[in-house]
């Protein structure tokens, strides 16, 4: 397993492609597996928990969803080094989807750089580029992530994960190029008129919940639909 530099720390490399052996995860890379070899997939949501949960509204799914070929391969606690294993071991082979939305990160915020993740997500487009080569990707910016505030501690202020995110954001948007990745971030949209992160939409700060999927959904949809028309 490759590690960060750090001496002393036993990060692992954000860029590393790293093998989860827990139940759920190889479970779920098996039913991925499956589903590439079962027909044709148009559209393709490539994440981790956040995406996951699309599974929790399949009502939602189906308006949103259901007039393309659409699959869900999000894995709960899913980083960036783990969808680096997964793509790089069948689950994009077989298939063409004409959009791959990307959504990817959070899971990596308590452990590595803004600068860290940003390197990991550029190495997970490049790879779904070249394995996906007339697939069009919608790059989602990572959500807002609670705290929002920073508590003190016995050590001092706690971490402030938006610090990081906003460092990752930063510089995964310089991966659009308007031609096959499309960035987008709707992080504003989970925010309410106090700065924090409305309840409605993420009551745990990480996850999304019906009002959740609805904002993004809505905020994806024009852009979306130009990419599969296009």
């Amino acid at each position: 397993m490759n590690m960060a530099s750090d001496p002393g720390n036993c990060r692992p490399d954000a860029s590393a492609p790293i093998q989860r052996t827990d139940e759920h995860a190889v479970e779920r890379h098996a039913a991925f597996l499956r589903r590439t070899s079962e027909g044709p997939v148009d559209l393709l949501f490539l994440g981790d928990s956040i995406t996951r949960r699309w599974a929790d509204v399949p009502e939602l799914w189906e308006k949103y969803y259901g007039k393309y070929k659409a699959a869900n391969f999000g894995v709960g606690s899913d980083t960036t080094h783990n969808m680096l294993w997964r793509i790089q071991n069948g689950e994009l082979e077989n298939i063409s989807p004409r959009v791959l939305v990307l959504l990817i990160g959070t899971n990596n915020v308590p452990i590595h750089t803004g600068a860290e993740i940003a390197a990991a997500i550029r190495k997970i487009v490049d790879v779904s580029r070249a394995g996906l080569p007339r697939t069009k990707i919608l790059l989602n910016a990572i959500f807002p992530r609670g705290p929002q505030k920073r508590p003190e501690g016995p050590s001092g202020p706690s971490p402030y994960y938006m610090d990081v995110v906003t460092e990752a954001n930063r510089e995964i948007s310089k991966i659009h190029d308007g031609r096959t990745v499309f960035f987008l971030d709707c992080g504003k949209a989970f925010i309410g008129s106090d700065g924090e992160i409305a309840a409605a939409c993420m009551p745990d700060q990480i996850h999304l919940v019906r009002e959740g999927f609805i904002v993004w959904a809505e905020s994806m949809r024009p852009l979306m639909e130009k990419m599969m028309n296009d």
